[in-house]
């Protein structure tokens, strides 16, 4: 795919004021560098801002993207899988820039130590608040992944960050990881502190007796006269992703039908501008966009794509918009609608990083956040160790985190093998940083975080291998139902990502001998999904890790990532050079 003329001018309005000319203003305050980077110009008479998978990172962070997001078959060298230099060049931003920064792993250490840490909700509020300003009647959505993610939203039971929500403006939300919280806590949420102030929706979400909806699958507001639809798409495949007993009583599902039914409804209910607030998937949303008609935009999440364009999607009933906003409060994206004569007739979107010290806090977001943290602070600030290298988890294989993690659950376990789930989340630390519990808890915080010891055939654990990479590279996004591959500690394997299912992974071996289909091994492990696991009184998976990273002097070595050996991927604009 190549960029239209439009998609050029897109980024070129994005890097006139987030990040080409940074420079300018490196030696201004923050008021002054705010004013200069993020003043966009007004357009057309519907605006939307749109934020996604937070994670409950309320403060700002340091976040790298990936080096690896493989495209597989028809989305090789198709956004989103571009990474590093092919995603610069595609879209026409020059490497060293903070917006190359922003959206790439691309020298991160010294970009990071350039341009410093990203998001922060205090310094999102400060944004938001502006560009509401400048627009008005412009909603906030919010795409889910909010409320998970940090010690303090784990400890509050999510509160912290519904409290932080409610301040920061968000006007629309759907969900995924806020189910983890159980069904219960979503619904006390949802009809109690979000009652008149917060809609959440979500299309897809039914109940298992009757199929009644769970949550409102729309809502139709009205921006500057114009009367504007926002459908929920909730994470589709939540039950087979998290543990299922968490939603017994609830059905997920993609459910095209009912989003074709639900867009023809507020079409007839007068509704000119109709868009999605999706937590699909960005491949899952391109999809979706070719077979579901009448839908003007899906703003994405859950695969923490920061994609600065807005991809058009043809259909049968015209063009379909698909955008997808990052992670962590690192982005903030702004989709302005031109609608006339009852349709939208044109658009302009930019994917805004939010630089934490080119922004001012809000006062406001700072004293909630400072009141939140109160309690926790010493426990929060605990150190636990120093690193020597860059820790990050992002990408399509092992991250140095992930390897820390899975050499902890080894050594304090005893086992010979680990697997740790393939989480987009978590924050990133610098060499020379000081891991603290809190840094240690983006990593591990979870309703259902117990770890484990099972004793696996080696024809298991190829079984085991095989099913999560059908998950990230089945040809079809439909048939992609959770997150990037399944990190492994201890067992060395060979992949070809373009293999039909079942036929990916061979010559898996443990210190350099083959793995015996036949043979028992021991595997370590943490979040088991089974009902049984939250019953059989494991420690928590922060327990192992805190007494791992306590062993180790005071300082932790560099990480050696184990990152199988990818083949038929040579070239592959997914994977850096």
């Amino acid at each position: 795919m190549s960029l239209s003329k439009r998609d050029f001018m897109q980024v070129l309005g994005a890097a006139s004021v987030a990040g080409m000319g940074l420079g300018r203003w490196a030696e201004a305050d923050a008021a002054t560098a705010q004013a200069g980077l993020y003043e966009l110009p007004r357009f057309g008479n519907v605006s939307f801002l749109h934020m996604t998978d937070c994670h409950a990172q309320l403060k700002p962070i340091h976040f790298r993207e990936p080096s690896v997001n493989l495209g597989i078959g028809s989305m090789q060298g198709q956004l989103p899988h571009l990474v590093g230099e092919h995603l610069l060049k595609h879209i026409g931003v020059r490497p060293g820039t903070a917006l190359a920064h922003g959206y790439t792993f691309l020298d991160f250490e010294k970009a990071a130590r350039r341009y410093g840490k990203v998001g922060g909700f205090a310094h999102l509020a400060t944004l938001v608040k502006q560009l509401k300003a400048s627009r008005p009647g412009a909603l906030l959505l919010d795409g889910g992944d909010t409320w998970q993610g940090s010690a303090t939203s784990l400890w509050t039971n999510a509160q912290d960050m519904v409290d932080a929500c409610k301040l920061l403006g968000v006007d629309v939300m759907t969900g995924h990881w806020e189910f983890t919280y159980g069904m219960e806590r979503v619904k006390q949420i949802v009809e109690g502190d979000f009652a008149g102030k917060l809609d959440f929706v979500a299309q897809n979400v039914k109940t298992n007796d009757f199929g009644d909806p769970v949550f409102k699958p729309y809502v139709i507001r009205e921006i500057n006269g114009v009367p504007c639809a926002i459908i929920g798409q909730a994470f589709p495949y939540t039950p087979i992703a998290n543990p299922r007993y968490m939603v017994a009583d609830w059905a997920f599902g993609i459910q095209d039908e009912n989003m074709q039914a639900m867009v023809d409804e507020a079409r007839g209910k007068g509704a000119q501008v109709v868009v999605v607030i999706s937590h699909n998937g960005m491949d899952v949303d391109l999809k979706m966009a070719s077979r579901v008609r009448g839908i003007d935009a899906i703003f994405g999440g859950h695969t923490h794509d920061g994609v600065p364009v807005a991809i058009s999607v043809k259909n049968a009933g015209g063009t379909t918009l698909v955008t997808n906003a990052g992670s962590n409060s690192k982005f903030l994206g702004v989709m302005d609608f031109d609608v006339k004569g009852g349709k939208v007739v044109d658009f302009r979107y930019r994917l805004l990083p939010v630089f934490a010290n080119q922004i001012q806090a809000d006062p406001a977001m700072d004293a909630l956040i400072a009141k939140i943290r109160a309690p926790y602070e010493a426990k929060l600030a605990e150190k636990l160790g120093v690193t020597d290298g860059l820790l990050y988890r992002r990408g399509n294989f092992n991250g140095s985190w992930d390897q820390l993690i899975c050499d902890a659950l080894m050594e304090v376990q005893g086992a010979e093998i680990a697997f740790s789930p393939g989480f987009r989340w978590g924050t990133s630390l610098l060499p020379g940083d000081t891991i603290t519990r809190e840094l240690m808890m983006d990593q591990l915080a979870i309703t259902y975080p117990y770890a484990t010891v099972t004793q696996m055939s080696g024809e298991t654990l190829k079984t085991v291998l095989e099913d999560v990479a059908d998950n990230l590279f089945n040809p079809d996004p439909y048939y992609q139902q959770g997150g990037d591959m399944v990190r492994v500690g201890g067992l060395q394997y060979t992949i070809t990502p373009g293999e039909k299912a079942g036929s990916r992974i061979s010559d898996m071996r443990l210190k350099g001998k083959p793995v015996e289909a036949g043979k028992s091994y021991n595997v370590a492990g943490w979040a088991p999904v089974a009902e049984d696991a939250a019953k059989a009184g494991n420690k928590p998976v922060w327990d192992v890790v805190e007494t791992w990273l306590k062993g180790q002097g005071g300082r932790v070595k560099a990480r050696s990532v184990n990152a199988p050996k990818l083949v038929g991927v040579a070239g592959n604009p997914g994977m850096a050079g």
